[in-house]
């Protein structure tokens, strides 16, 4: 043990993961007293929350009240019933709701770690309990240059959502400059000094370092750990656990310093999930035993399931039961770039998607997960994102920019198809010709004035979020009529897994006996979520994820949950 402690191998707590979860949990066991260290496989810190798009659901929290001030924790309680219906879990979704709040202003108050309002609705505002606004904060932007050397091991944002590498918030500004620039002066004037200042960043510190969303939570996160003095190991991958007797003890562990580090109050699994584990989501995924073709994560390669295989190795419990097992997202193959995911164009007037049967298969405009569980619903592996000349020179269409930017790369890699009229785009598709056109049809017989009489888009607070309050009178819905026409392929992926290891609700790991295995612990995707398979609203995965990193962080560090106000703030 000496050995060990000479050599920093001894711990409090041992954080397997180094995502919004994990580093959550280790900057609050620090803060309350505890060695702690973070240990990651990959060379880059940040897992997927730094993909992500750094929202937290959160209802209660005080930005949140700003905006709505009628919400109320009743109102919450009754949306998460109803949202999860038979996976309701009362005492995770009540110690939830009483925490996240106080998590959010801990981390305030006493870290780096900074959120900003959003004006996101809940996924589903017409259910019993759902709001229009208030329930969701974002990661306040982040100069990473703060984290010095460190700068180089933080995850960069996925490139298929940046522009030259720059990162903008779906509600930033940024947005409406680069989309005016050829109409306004003003825009034109400060795209220059915008691309200007991000040309500067890539010139000192080889990557821009004014970041946004995920990589800023990540970023600030990070902080927070290393102005505490928490190590952050990176290629250090977890081999396997070691117990004494029935309790968990630490971790063998290989890369450049194999060896084992001790952990004398428990070790913390925070993987990210099973996401990129093809084995188990082959065996997991409807879409998949059915025999539909193709599953394409943005999610990190190492988010392969490596926590859940550690925790049942110790004998922790693992059950694949939920009805949608992981957080759809319809997403486009980008050749030599990667995965796009469709975050923003589906809500955009002038935009359908078809089946290859030529019909419309869903609500375009509903969240992500919604229209992947239509897809998979629908018996297909893949869906066409369609649309017309002067929808995608104003809004682009996938990873294809708008104007001004060209079409032809896109054309020529065969990302984009593109046909003069509706049946020549279809035969480059293999849609069905005729039942396509019938469906433009009778799309733009409503769509004139703004009314979609098949599927109701542009009908919730929801829906109109993201798409285009100049297009009156429903921002969702326009005609599909002037052609040249195009079409991009969207194929199934998702944003990480609901089904994890059977926890409690501090986050200690049950076996299959319902019983608590001493000192193994698991948060973020690597625990079973309390949405039970839902996407209530923007934020369902990273909230609990930092708040049951919070309670777990306490729980190890022997703070009570009804603490005093002076222990809270502590």
């Amino acid at each position: 043990m000496e050995r060990l402690e000479e050599r920093g191998r001894v711990c409090d707590v041992l954080v397997i993961g180094s995502g919004a979860g994990g580093l959550a949990t280790a900057i609050v066991a620090k803060k309350h007293g505890l060695s702690v260290i973070v240990i990651e496989k990959e060379p880059v810190f940040g897992g997927t929350t730094a993909f992500s798009g750094g929202v937290l659901w959160i209802p209660g929290n005080r930005h949140g009240k700003v905006n709505n001030p009628a919400d109320t924790r009743e109102a919450a309680r009754r949306y998460m019933k109803a949202e999860t219906g038979n996976w309701f879990d009362e005492g995770a979704v009540d110690a939830f709701l009483d925490a996240g709040p106080k998590m959010l202003d801990w981390f305030e108050r006493q870290t780096t770690v900074k959120f900003v309002p959003t004006l996101y609705p809940d996924y589903h505002p017409t259910v019993d309990g759902g709001v229009d606004v208030g329930r969701s904060v974002l990661a306040e932007p982040f100069d990473t240059s703060a984290l010095g050397d460190n700068l180089k091991r933080l995850r960069p944002p996925l490139s298929t959502i940046t522009f030259m590498g720059m990162m903008f918030n779906s509600s930033n500004a940024d947005i409406k400059h680069f989309f005016n620039a050829t109409k306004s002066l003003t825009s034109f004037t400060y795209v220059l000094k915008r691309l200007a200042a991000h040309a500067g960043e890539v010139a000192r510190y080889g990557r821009g370092v004014q970041v946004t969303s995920g990589n800023a939570l990540a970023a600030r996160l990070a902080k927070s750990c290393f102005d505490l003095g928490i190590p952050i190991l990176t290629e250090t991958p977890a081999l396997r656990l070691v117990k004494e007797a029935d309790r968990v003890t630490g971790a063998e562990v290989g890369g450049t310093e194999p060896g084992t580090i001790i952990a004398r109050r428990g070790v913390v699994l925070a993987c990210g999930g099973y996401a990129q584990d093809l084995a188990r989501r082959a065996d997991v995924y409807a879409h998949l035993r059915s025999g539909q073709a193709g599953h394409y994560s943005p999610v990190p390669e190492g988010n392969a399931g490596d926590g859940i295989r550690l925790g049942e190795a110790a004998g922790g419990a693992f059950d694949a039961e939920f009805p949608q097992p992981a957080a759809w997202m319809p997403v486009s193959r980008v050749p030599g770039k990667g995965v796009f995911p469709h975050l923003l164009d589906r809500y955009k007037p002038g935009m359908i998607a078809v089946l290859s049967n030529g019909k419309r298969f869903t609500n375009e405009s509903e969240s992500y997960h919604d229209v992947g569980a239509a897809m998979i619903a629908s018996g297909e592996a893949a869906a066409w994102l369609i649309c017309d000349h002067r929808t995608i020179r104003k809004y682009g269409l996938g990873h294809a920019k708008p104007a001004p930017m060209p079409l032809s790369l896109w054309l020529r890699s065969g990302y984009l198809e593109k046909g003069r009229t509706l049946a020549e785009l279809a035969q480059a598709c293999g849609i069905e010709p005729a039942a396509l056109e019938a469906t433009v049809a009778d799309f733009n017989r409503g769509a004139r004035e703004g009314r979609d009489e098949a599927f109701h888009r542009g009908e919730t607070s929801f829906n109109r979020y993201l798409a285009d309050p100049e297009n009156k009178p429903n921002p969702c819905v326009a005609p599909v009529e002037q052609g040249p026409f195009y079409a991009v392929k969207l194929e199934m992926g998702d944003l990480g897994t609901f089904d994890g290891l059977k926890t409690t609700v501090p986050g200690e790991v049950l076996d299959r006996a319902g019983a608590v295995i001493p000192g193994l612990f698991a948060v973020g995707n690597d625990r079973a979520s309390i949405m039970g398979g839902n996407y209530p609203g923007a934020g369902i995965t990273l909230g609990p994820a930092m708040t049951f990193g919070w309670i777990t962080g306490r729980y190890l560090a022997g703070i009570a949950p009804d603490a005093t106000n002076r222990e809270e703030a502590a």
